[in-house]
């Protein structure tokens, strides 16, 4: 059936882009009371969409649905100022659409970008719109299909005018959780959103620093999945574990500090059978992993910024070698393992099983550690005043790294706003003192036993180098100076002096200013 041409001024909110993310959220929305005028490239998607979504879909909650088959009478149809939210391909279709809508805005028109963009392109596109006296919002939306449905974590950032005005839409479709404690408040279905609790967005910031924060967000996604993944590999190779039995090691542990949304998953998969061989699920599934992207930018933006955030790197770097997957099948007929090694006897296969859940929540630990500190340098280096406390509220619902200690960091960072890495913090600090030897004790096996685990080994090291009073830089900084005359600074005089000697002579040191 042909679509009619919607009523002018007849919607509350505007979304393009009928993909999964889009209709999920357009339904969210609806959900919440509101008319979302909908529109996709492919008027044949959007009639469809609207079919499967009658206004019985909403209950009593007064929201719908309001399809438009042009640009020209979307945009027409939505109430000034107007709210566009585009959830289309980033990049050159991201660029397209905008501007296609271009000519059709007002003054005062707020267009919001909800997909993962390059936050120096959101940065652009604010500037170009805001020249037309337009708004924009790049706004980080995590969750999947089923977090844009029920209940997100979102990421807004741009002008506080233009947050002024969609902060009434974001607050009611975000995830929410419970106040005092953080649990997320789970519950809802079609036409029956979450009431009460706090909502999982918050302001963040000007200019890119939403979906910066998104792109750190997805950073820390790919160090924490790689973690669990080194957690199954050990308990498989060392251990000898079956998939069952790991299935329940990983229930048991989110019962505890590590409940989160990836642990939960974990074990689902683990118990879950092929449809096609009856056989365990994760054992026909290929050993090659893909990425977008996302994690890549955040590498770059922290060697820009000059944040060390190793075990995020060593998790992009882990996606990239098990890609590399007939390679590996040729070196493994060449490269040999190690010698089986003999272990102690007297540590169970429980002592090692609670040894790897240490390693996983230290380690774990010290991703997230990377991630808020990257997150703060940015925000400094960017004047975004990015409140840390705050963020960490947000991913506790509703996002791929939902998880119980994002409790620990908002409580962190409320004692003291301007802390400055995570390991100092004492609860923190007291959970890798506490477990620490078992953390070291699976990364030295691992080495022993042949089995890789570069994002337990890089947080470690990353443990022990910033607890480090002294590292050898100072040879570094010698090497440097004697094959390229790059200077260096000296323990006897202030920071900020730099000196050379004439090598192979060595002369008396000469201050180079």
């Amino acid at each position: 059936m042909p679509l009619s041409v919607p009523g002018v001024n007849t919607a509350d909110v505007g979304l393009i882009g009928l993909e999964v993310m889009g209709k999920n959220l357009a339904l969210n929305m609806a959900d919440h009371g509101y008319k979302v005028a909908v529109y996709n490239r492919t008027t044949a998607k959007t009639e469809g969409f609207v079919q499967e979504n009658p206004p019985s879909v909403f209950g009593t909650t007064g929201g719908g649905l309001v399809p438009a088959a042009d640009l020209k009478d979307f945009v027409a149809s939505i109430k000034a100022p107007r709210r566009i939210v585009l959830l289309v391909k980033a990049g050159t279709p991201t660029d397209a659409t905008i501007d296609g809508l271009k000519p059709l805005l007002s003054k005062g028109d707020i267009v919001v970008d909800g997909g993962n963009a390059e936050w120096q392109d959101t940065m652009r596109r604010e500037r170009a719109l805001n020249e037309m006296g337009l708004l924009f919002v790049g706004s980080g939306v995590s969750g999947g299909e089923t977090g844009a449905r029920f209940g997100p974590s979102l990421m807004p950032g741009g002008a506080p005018e233009a947050w002024k005005h969609l902060e009434p839409i974001w607050r009611a479709i975000a995830a929410k959780v419970d106040e005092r404690t953080g649990k997320p408040l789970d519950g809802a279905s079609p036409g029956k959103p979450v009431s009460g609790g706090v909502a999982c967005t918050t302001y963040i910031g000007p200019g890119g620093a939403g979906h910066y924060v998104k792109m750190v967000h997805n950073g820390i996604e790919y160090g924490d999945m790689q973690l669990i993944c080194e957690a199954y590999h050990f308990m498989r190779e060392c251990l000898g574990m079956s998939n069952a039995d790991m299935s329940a090691v990983f229930t048991d542990w989110n019962s505890g500090d590590l409940d989160s949304f990836l642990v939960e998953i974990t074990a689902d998969i683990l118990r879950q059978k092929d449809p096609v061989t009856g056989k365990d699920f994760v054992d026909v599934v290929l050993d090659a992993a893909g990425q977008k992207g996302t994690g890549k930018w955040t590498i770059n933006s922290a060697l820009d910024l000059g944040v060390a955030a190793p075990t995020m790197a060593e998790a992009v770097f882990a996606r990239t070698m098990s890609s590399n997957k007939a390679e590996r099948v040729a070196a493994s007929a060449i490269l040999k393992p190690p010698a089986k090694h003999h272990h102690d006897t007297g540590n169970t296969q429980k002592n090692w099983v609670q040894c790897v859940r240490d390693a996983l929540y230290c380690s774990k630990i010290c991703s997230y550690a990377q991630g808020f500190a990257l997150m703060n340098a940015a925000g400094k280096a960017n004047n975004w005043n990015l409140k840390l406390g705050e963020i960490s509220m947000i991913f506790r619902g509703g996002c791929i790294i939902r998880a119980r200690f994002l409790q620990k960091i908002f409580e962190a960072y409320q004692k003291n706003p301007s802390l400055a890495n995570l390991l100092l913090d004492p609860y923190f600090a007291g959970v890798i003192e506490q477990n620490q030897a078992n953390w070291r004790a699976v990364v030295a096996r691992s080495a022993v036993d042949g089995v890789p685990v570069p994002a337990f080994a890089s947080a470690l090291s990353y443990f022990d180098s910033y607890r480090s009073a002294r590292l050898p830089a100072n040879l570094l900084q010698a090497q440097r100076d004697y094959f390229g005359a790059h200077t260096y600074e000296r323990i006897d005089e202030p920071r900020g002096q730099f000196y050379h000697i004439d090598w192979p002579e060595s002369g008396r040191p000469q201050l180079r200013v």
